[in-house]
């Protein structure tokens, strides 16, 4: 089944302007029970769903970096390595972002197409000296092999969602959400969970360049989230933590079915899911504190007029 934003790739997806480009379709097919679920990368996902419908299951997430994939006259090389104006393929507004301001000697331009399409240009054109993908999706398909950098957090934070996948259900479909809820990873759930918090209480999308880091560990859920002008020279960027190390109620309470910014996990502690959406909450309306709004409205104004 394709989308809209699988059929338009001719305009750099922050230019469309359509907040469910890979879900529309899907989402009318689950509406007229053409289908029971429908698969999504959980970064293609908004954080306010349609009514009626919810992300039953946020399976485990796969390794969430971005990943270089060079050219083959560029092969063994980094970013770094490579000679000033060279043009560097991303379709995303928050990679560019933060990559212009890292490697200010190299050029960026848009690039679209499915990863076969956008691999077929790096390869066999010499318009791209490397193009940057979601290292996910190259390891789902197999080709974790043409990854020739991995770009750290410290390189350049990923998308809230990156690298995983998200079940969505009809909300009242009991039978099938009871069923998907298996496929929960908690740890994914609460990670994403405080990313899609603080992109929400953003109001971010791929319009504007927002980025996200999390680690949980030892039951502290530790959240680091950026805004970025157009060029990278504008940013903000904070870090913090909250105790998500609550015990599974054994009890049904009223809330058990309670959706998170689209997510209901009910075999995840809800008091460790409300820690985690208060952490993005809290993140975002620092950075709101510190100016946040209005650098995202002038990227988001500089790329309409583009």
């Amino acid at each position: 089944m394709s989308t809209t934003g699988d059929k338009i790739l001719d305009t750099a997806l922050s230019k469309i302007g359509e907040k469910s480009l890979f879900t529309k379709e899907l989402e009318n097919a689950l509406e007229r029970n053409e289908v029971d679920l429908v698969v999504h990368s959980l970064k293609d996902l908004p954080t306010t769903l349609p009514p009626g419908f919810t992300i039953g299951a946020v399976c485990k997430r796969e390794n969430p970096l971005d990943a270089v994939v060079f050219h083959p006259k560029n092969c063994g090389k980094t970013l770094s390595l490579l000679p000033e104006k060279s043009v560097i393929g991303t379709s995303s507004l928050r990679r560019a972002a933060q990559l212009k301001k890292k490697f200010p000697q190299l050029e960026f331009r848009d690039i679209r197409g499915n990863l076969n399409t956008r691999l077929k240009k790096l390869d066999e054109k010499e318009d791209f000296s490397a193009i940057i993908l979601a290292a996910a999706g190259l390891k789902r398909m197999g080709w974790e092999n043409r990854i020739g950098q991995l770009l750290s957090p410290e390189d350049c934070l990923y998308a809230v969602g990156q690298g995983a996948l998200a079940v969505e259900v009809r909300a009242k479909d009991q039978e099938i959400l009871n069923m998907v809820s298996a496929l929960h990873d908690a740890d994914t759930v609460l990670r994403c969970i405080a990313e899609r918090a603080f992109m929400k209480r953003l109001e971010g999308g791929c319009s504007v360049p927002v980025a996200v880091n999390t680690v949980l560990k030892d039951g502290q859920l530790y959240l680091t989230g950026a805004v970025y002008s157009l060029d990278g020279s504008d940013s903000l960027k904070e870090t913090m933590q909250t105790s998500v190390n609550y015990p599974q109620q054994t009890e049904d309470g009223p809330n058990d079915d309670a959706q998170r910014v689209g997510i209901t996990a009910k075999n995840v502690p809800g008091r460790a899911q409300e820690a985690a959406e208060n952490l993005g909450v809290e993140l975002a309306s620092l950075l709101l504190s510190k100016g946040a709004k209005h650098i995202l409205s002038v990227a988001r104004q500089l790329n309409d007029a583009r």
